[in-house]
């Protein structure tokens, strides 16, 4: 760990006030904004334990309150077989961290009135008319779905079909309650629908959305990795004219000055992107391949293609906190921004790792509905989400508090604890509303 992460950033900041530009959030003293500098300091032995310990080749860390950087952080490297320090400025594979973007895009259609949360899926792309709902043949059982990544073994379970009782929404999609592309038995059923190399959304989505669903539509929670996302992206192109890439450039990523965040690295900036790695038995990191998502440039992935660095992310995450808007730059209205992280699945939601009691889902986001079942310390009303390759970001409206932790190796563990790192060096707590 590098000696500037043991130093107040607002020292470091101070002794070189050329790095930042205008468009930068500005950075404070934590003691200034209610947090402790002593007690943030332990985010930076927690993470180092990780690397460390070989759960993770490196990471960084980003904390905001009221608006001011109290805390970053560098630890480990980019690659480890070369020892390439990690940067600030790294630019890692979001996974499923995308949702929350795309889940922006649609609703700023919403606010403009060319989607609604209510349209049918078809409305935007025929071919979802007509759905039908796999069932098991035997009954039992109804329904269970596979991990994300998880491949079956043994037979496939036999299915019949059944009309579905209703169309799929994009509401659905945001929350997904859709029954598309779950992992259960429509998804096991539907293996021979597969994307092509020169595939565009516009190309793929059609066809995908001949694909079983799972369960009825609206009667359970159950994650849908690509499908549903991927979906909602061609939505958007279809709506806004405008391919789903060029959309989210010029209604989000230039608006909020996210300017590494992209669906692909242009090879000036390559060497900012952390090397994929996985743990061998023997202790030794072995490089691995990203999902193709990452190799196309010609297919945008709005459930798991997004390529960002935490400072980006963090901005993100300040607009939605600030109730949609970031320097004076509006991208949703506030009401928007209070129905995003609104529970729309009453207690459908039980989580992806079998422990996020008192947890909602919202439009795109894991919500905190009773922080103290909840595993994640955040306060009721906190929302965010996580992507595969560990990273992780959210926003606490009643703290005031964004954070980020950006990794290329997930570990459950880590997110929780940096969380409860984060939470324990607040000095100065807002009462509740």
């Amino acid at each position: 760990m590098s000696r500037r992460n043991l130093l107040p950033l607002f020292v470091i900041l101070a002794s070189a006030p050329c790095a930042l530009s205008a468009r930068e959030l500005p950075a404070a003293k934590p003691e200034s904004v209610g947090m402790s500098t002593e007690r943030l300091a332990r985010i930076d032995s927690l993470v180092q334990r990780y690397v460390t310990g070989g759960q993770i080749v490196g990471a960084v860390t980003l904390v905001i309150r009221d608006g001011k950087v109290v805390q970053q952080g560098t630890y480990g490297n980019l690659d480890p077989n070369a020892q390439t320090p990690m940067r600030a400025d790294a630019m890692f594979r979001l996974a499923s961290e995308s949702k929350p973007i795309t889940a922006v895009a649609i609703l700023s259609l919403v606010d403009e009135g060319l989607v609604r949360l209510s349209d049918p899926v078809s409305r935007f792309i025929p071919e979802f008319r007509g759905a039908r709902v796999a069932v098991s043949r035997t009954g039992v059982p109804a329904f269970v779905p596979l991990p994300p990544g998880a491949t079956l073994t043994g037979p496939r379970p036999e299915a019949d079909y059944m009309p579905a009782t209703r169309e799929i929404t994009v509401r659905d999609l945001l929350t997904h309650t859709s029954g598309l592309g779950s992992g259960g038995l429509g998804s096991l059923h539907s293996g021979d629908i597969q994307r092509q190399p020169a595939d565009r959304l516009a190309d793929f989505i059609p066809k995908q959305a001949k694909a079983a669903l799972d369960f009825q539509p609206g009667t359970r929670w159950s994650y849908s990795v690509a499908a549903g996302f991927e979906t909602l992206g061609r939505i958007v192109e279809i709506a806004s004219g405008k391919p789903f890439d060029v959309f989210l450039k010029e209604r989000l990523f230039a608006p909020l000055d996210m300017r590494d965040t992209d669906f692909t690295v242009p090879a000036g900036k390559s060497s900012r992107l952390p090397s994929m790695y996985r743990r061998t038995p023997d202790g030794k990191w072995e490089p691995s391949q990203p999902p193709p998502t990452f190799l196309s440039n010609v297919y945008f992935s709005g459930a798991t293609g997004l390529i960002s660095t935490a400072r980006d992310y963090a901005r993100f995450e300040q607009m939605l906190l600030n109730g949609g808007q970031l320097d004076g730059v509006r991208i949703l209205s506030p009401r928007t921004v209070e129905l995003m992280r609104a529970n729309h699945v009453a207690d459908l939601f039980h989580g992806m790792r079998g422990n996020e009691d008192g947890m909602g889902f919202g439009l795109g986001v894991a919500i905190t509905l009773d922080e103290t079942r909840a595993v994640w310390r955040r306060s009721a009303g906190s929302a965010g989400w996580y992507g595969a390759f560990g990273t992780m970001a959210w926003h606490d409206p009643r703290e005031g508090i964004v954070a980020v932790l950006a990794t290329q190796q997930s570990s459950a563990a880590l997110q929780n604890d940096f969380g409860n790192a984060v939470m324990q060096a607040i000095t100065a707590s807002r009462p509740a509303k």
